[in-house]
């Protein structure tokens, strides 16, 4: 859920302006799960340009504590949200931890690095909202650790209708600083496209799994 329609839009233009989000509906790129698709998005990109890392870094702390307060921990879901889950964390003077997807097979086995107390209240932070599953397997792994899972922050989501009810399903709110919605209109109205590929972006969002260029 967004709920600051400029900073969405703005993020949505910070993001395309430095490629980590490239939109091609005409020559669409192919995902790992084998959809085609008009977007591709690296948020770690945002790393490389401090004044753009900043600028999400203080909007998402804003964020965290409008909902939240003041939590006990920021947790980073591995490995793209690390750093700007570090940066948000550091901005805020509260420790951090990351969870990987998968305990380790060696050393101590950790899935969670960092240190965590049972019953502290732990705020997620998420580079990039797809399908939902590896972020909620991360709150997952948290609860079982014996936090206290307030909810997540993501700098940008798909809006896919399935991510969504697995949030729900789950009783996680979900924010993020844009989405997919804010980054068309963002786009349309920078003029980047045609009518018509505006078109195909659009409907790339309603089917995706069955999209096709």
């Amino acid at each position: 859920m967004v709920r600051d329609k400029d900073i969405a839009i703005k993020t949505a233009e910070l993001l395309l302006q430095i490629k980590a989000i490239k939109l091609q509906p005409q020559t669409p790129f192919t995902w790992a799960s084998g959809w085609s698709s008009p977007i591709y998005c690296d948020n770690r990109v945002t790393l490389s340009y401090p004044v753009i890392r900043n600028f999400l870094r203080e909007h998402l702390a804003a964020r965290i504590e409008e909902l939240y307060g003041k939590p006990d921990v920021i947790a980073g879901v591995a490995t793209g949200a690390i750093g700007i889950g570090m940066l948000v964390a550091d901005y805020m003077n509260l420790p951090f931890i990351y969870v990987r997807p998968e305990a380790k097979k060696h050393g101590r086995k950790n899935q969670i690095e960092g240190h965590l107390e049972k019953g502290q209240k732990v705020v997620v932070v998420e580079d990039l909202i797809s399908t939902g599953k590896s972020s909620l397997n991360a709150v997952d792994a948290l609860k079982e650790a014996g936090a206290d899972v307030k909810g997540m922050l993501a700098l940008f989501s798909y809006g896919f209708d399935f991510a969504v009810e697995n949030f729900k399903e789950y009783n996680i709110e979900l924010t993020t600083l844009s989405d997919y919605n804010h980054l068309i209109e963002q786009a349309t109205q920078a003029g980047h496209f045609k009518d018509e590929e505006i078109e195909l972006l659009k409907s790339w969002r309603k089917d995706p799994s069955n999209w096709n260029a």
